[in-house]
């Protein structure tokens, strides 16, 4: 069993609840029960990094499943995922001077410290400081009315099993600066920041998908997405229906998986069509000459083609 004060979101909010989380043996790992007890680890990490500074603001972004709607984000199509109750939590306070210093309690209490007035480039060497930076980054272009800030990163969401533990921390980062200064941007820009951090930055060609439902999850609730327009609508959940994610054990990242090849196959049949993403060809007009296109490149695009419809 884990104890914790809730809510730790978006909004600051002066009533706080005492939730009781009960784990089956399976998932009392060392890493949750740290987890789930750990705020205040964070709180006091926070101090040890910044000299008895206390922590102004705790944030927090889900991880996500995908119920259905596979490969469809990046080909503007639709897509049916749900926010899960894995999270990154970033504790974070604003700093006197310009600097962005960050410390990984996950990795060792790794440290980052880097500046907002030199040009922002990748880590010479860890790996999880790039998805810091590169949001920090894309915040700059958007809003640039913010100063440095001390964040101290925690996390339980399962890294390299396709529940978006990247885009948790890059929703995570862009609330806490957020937070921190009062910069005026919403979900879906958060979002979208996300996003282009991991594309231009990470180096991943990411949709917009994991970063939207880690932005915008509601408890019990799945969340139809228009990856195209982005519009949202909220879907509950059945009553007596539960969610239940198995680990296959199977590591990957999306930065050093298929995942791009997978992303230029859609687009090379979408330049065959003519169109701007393969959610603009109709079964009508695939089935009849998808012979004409390589056979992995038409097994990509009559997925996508026929997933669309799936979810809708």
């Amino acid at each position: 069993m884990g104890w914790h004060g809730a809510p730790f979101n978006a909004a600051d909010n002066r009533h706080w609840q005492l939730h009781a989380h009960f784990y089956p043996p399976l998932l009392r790992s060392a890493t949750v029960r740290k987890f789930m007890v750990g705020y205040e680890m964070l709180a006091e990490t926070q101090r040890d990094l910044t000299a008895e500074q206390a922590a102004e603001r705790l944030r927090a972004a889900p991880g996500r499943v995908n119920l259905i709607g596979e490969h469809t984000d990046y080909n503007d199509g639709f897509v049916l995922p749900c926010a899960i109750n894995y999270q990154t939590v970033i504790s974070c306070a604003r700093r006197d001077d310009r600097q962005i210093r960050v410390l990984a309690a996950d990795y060792d209490n790794q440290q980052d410290l880097f500046s907002l007035d030199a040009p922002i480039i990748n880590h010479a060497n860890l790996r999880w400081a790039d998805y810091v930076r590169g949001v920090i980054k894309h915040l700059q272009l958007r809003d640039a009315h913010f100063g440095g800030a001390d964040l101290v990163i925690s996390g339980n969401v399962p890294q390299g099993a396709g529940l978006s533990s990247s885009a948790s921390l890059e929703v995570a980062v862009g609330q806490a600066i957020q937070a921190l200064y009062q910069l005026s941007l919403d979900g879906v820009a958060l979002a979208l920041n996300g996003q282009e951090a991991e594309n231009q930055f990470v180096g991943c060609n990411c949709g917009i998908m994991d970063q939207l439902i880690s932005a915008l999850g509601k408890q019990d609730h799945a969340l139809l997405i228009d990856c195209r327009s982005l519009a949202t609508r909220a879907v509950p959940m059945p009553k007596n229906v539960a969610v239940v994610i198995i680990n296959s054990n199977v590591k990957r990242g999306l930065v050093d998986s298929e995942y791009n090849t997978r992303r230029q196959q859609c687009e090379e049949a979408a330049r065959f069509f003519g169109v701007k993403a393969l959610r603009d060809v109709s079964p009508e007009l695939f089935f009849p000459i998808q012979h004409e296109l390589d056979p992995i490149v038409a097994k990509r695009a009559r997925h996508v083609i026929s997933e669309n419809e799936r979810t809708l």
